[in-house]
């Protein structure tokens, strides 16, 4: 028999509950979260007459740990694809259809490339250069920046035009500071089979999509969700829980981690402790570094140097009638434009069992790590100028008839080069430091719910480990 409690409900903490309550007999698990509510940024409410996901609204495909655990949670039937994966780029004033054979903004298909005129002049032929530019595969342990490397290979128009919407918008950062190896490992692992970037990505048999996804085969999809927006996961998640007897306490935070022999006493703002045999810390960086502060102080300071973004997501409901139509998922915006918005998704487009008729539904972010006006900007403020924008790149006439503003502080975890060695730091410091408590989160290894999902339960699974085999020191 053994106690473990998880710090934080966000999809990486029920991922952690879930392995531990439905896969440890005898295991009594305790998740804790501080607001009033599960799911971190998975959240869905009514929104024009729909269900419409407030934070992500998907996942990716090709890591199979979300759709595992959706089907696990009894949803598998539910799991919906995207009607298609074209998008476009709005630059130079107007919207732009990317090219057919991007990877995560690399384009593979330089004809494509040319014939798109995506790209401002010169762009596409300085891309085409990397097919014969020189130069020696990245180091077998190296980390590098995506935008060292795509501008050293393929020139600037690509990284900026092109990657940097896309991965840096994914992740709220720049991409001349964003780590290879965490926001794009296919194509790090391209760039270590070939120094060409077209040829080592073709080698690899990856197919791209104007988005820059990858998918695994001709009929294979890149992202799935879940019908009725994804807050079902969790609440089915919560669900399964309670059958199998965990304990979820909610609007009551962890405020101290203290050891004892053996063990630990996990300390909440409610002024309860409780005991355990082992910890699944999954909460946001600067939350994780406190709590291990005096359980593992090197630890603490390595998570206490993630930076985080703040990004706002802006949801807008038009009148259909009259109105230009564009056939697509949505666009990206480079960061040269100087624009507020990020990146827009159109709803009924991209997810037809979302379409609303007579309406025209428009999800659109913004705020980047080096972008931080939307600090500056009441919810009535922020919704103005998204909405300006929005219109000005679709040729919208009219207002919306509905808007909802989510905000999402300090929710992106900042992934600069060599961010995994960090990672791998932290968790060398705590398995010497404290081995019965593991960490999970999107801090470490990626902001993608499936990342987050598979770190979840392989920290769970370790502390499963770490509890059954007794510690020559002790320590908890």
């Amino acid at each position: 028999m053994s106690d473990v409690v998880v710090v934080g409900g966000g999809i990486a903490g029920l991922a952690a509950a879930w392995e531990l309550a439905r896969g440890t007999p005898g295991c009594d698990v305790t998740l804790i979260e501080g607001s009033e509510r599960l799911g971190g940024k998975i959240t869905t409410s009514p929104f024009a007459g729909i269900e419409l996901d407030e934070g992500p609204d998907s996942f990716l495909a090709r890591v199979p740990a979300a759709a595992d655990l959706v089907r696990e949670a009894g949803l598998g039937d539910e799991l919906v694809a995207p009607a298609t994966g074209h998008a476009w780029l709005w630059a130079r004033s107007r919207l732009r259809r990317l090219p057919t054979g991007l990877v995560l903004g690399i384009p593979t298909d330089v004809v494509a490339l040319a014939r798109s005129r995506v790209l401002p002049p010169g762009g596409a032929p300085r891309a085409a250069l990397d097919l014969v530019l020189p130069g020696a595969p990245v180091g077998r342990d190296d980390d590098v920046a995506v935008g060292a490397l795509v501008r050293r290979r393929m020139g600037g128009a690509v990284a900026d035009e092109l990657v940097d919407p896309l991965l840096g918008g994914i992740n709220g950062s720049h991409v001349d500071h964003l780590s290879l190896a965490v926001a794009a490992p296919q194509i790090l692992a391209a760039a270590r089979r070939q120094a060409g970037l077209i040829r080592g990505l073709r080698t690899a048999g990856t197919r791209g999509t104007a988005t820059g996804a990858i998918a695994t085969g001709e009929a294979a999809p890149v992202f799935l969700t879940v019908r009725g927006g994804l807050q079902r996961l969790v609440d089915a998640l919560r669900a399964g829980l309670f059958a199998a007897r965990a304990t979820v306490v909610t609007g009551d935070s962890v405020v101290a981690l203290e050891r004892r022999t053996p063990g630990w006493d996990v300390r909440l703002r409610s002024g309860r402790v409780l005991g355990a045999d082992g910890v699944v810390v999954a909460c946001p960086p600067a939350a994780a570094s406190s709590l291990l502060r005096t359980v593992s102080p090197a630890a603490a300071v390595e998570l206490g140097a993630i930076q985080t973004a703040s990004v706002a997501l802006v949801s807008l409901a038009y009148p259909a009638a009259g109105q230009p139509t564009w056939d697509g998922s949505g666009f990206l915006v480079p960061r040269g434009e100087r624009r507020l918005v990020t990146a827009g998704s159109w709803v009924g487009q991209k997810w037809p069992h979302l379409d609303v008729p007579g309406r025209i539904l428009v999800r659109a972010s913004a705020g980047r790590v080096d972008d931080v006006r939307i600090a500056d900007l009441a919810d009535d403020e922020l919704a103005s100028a998204v909405h300006r924008e929005v219109a000005a790149a679709m040729g919208l006439r009219g207002t919306p008839v509905e808007i909802r503003v989510n905000r999402w502080p300090d929710s992106f975890p900042q992934y600069e080069v060599g961010h995994l060695e960090r990672v791998e730091r932290v968790e060398r410091r705590l398995a010497a430091d404290a081995p019965t408590l593991k960490l999970a989160g999107a801090a470490l290894r990626g902001v993608g719910l499936a990342t987050c999902i598979a770190g979840g339960r392989d920290a769970a699974a370790r502390v499963r480990s770490a509890v059954t085999t007794p510690s020559p020191t002790g320590r908890g």
